[in-house]
């Protein structure tokens, strides 16, 4: 069990030195015992005094990558479309752009009417006051889901508007 927790915690250890290790572009990492026998991975040469210590790897360089070039991105941009790739002509995209505007505004109007039947209800049950409702939190209690659903049909309307306001553009 011991050597199992040793060789987990030193593959831990080299992951986590590794990675300041790199970042600094340091020249060499140690795997270090000490005198109890715990290993230690660190890339501080100040750290491996007075432990037995051997190198794990040496010469890290790392290029951080750069910014990519702007002909990189326009000469994938140029990439000619293969043979065979299927192409949408402006006609196709045009009876498209009608069907969504269809299915749009016929769901628009739909919730529209769902909006206009929950004022309604709403109102109705404002109007109605019961016997054991003394408690006005009561009656705030019972009209809130009433509130709720004319809510969610107000926000759907609002977003449907909005999807046809982009199909616009």
């Amino acid at each position: 069990m011991k050597r199992f927790l040793a060789i987990v915690l030193t593959g831990s250890s080299v992951a986590l030195a590794t990675a300041p290790a790199l970042a600094q572009g340091t020249s060499s990492i140690w795997s270090c015992r000490d005198n109890e026998g715990k290993t230690h991975v660190t890339n501080v040469r100040e750290d491996t005094r007075g432990m037995d210590c051997r190198i794990v790897e040496e010469r890290v360089t790392v290029v951080p990558a750069g910014p990519r070039s702007s002909t990189t991105t326009t000469a994938r941009a140029r990439t000619a479309v293969p043979t065979g790739y299927p192409r949408e002509s402006a006609s196709n995209r045009a009876s498209a752009k009608d069907k969504q505007r269809q299915i749009l505004e016929r769901e628009l109007e739909e919730e529209r009417g769902m909006l206009e039947k929950s004022k309604q209800a709403l109102a109705e049950q404002e109007a109605v006051r019961y016997g054991d409702e003394r408690n006005y939190a009561r009656v705030l209690a019972r009209l809130k889901p009433y509130q709720d659903t004319v809510e969610v049909h107000q926000k759907n309307v609002e977003a449907l508007e909005r999807e046809l306001a982009l199909l616009d553009k």
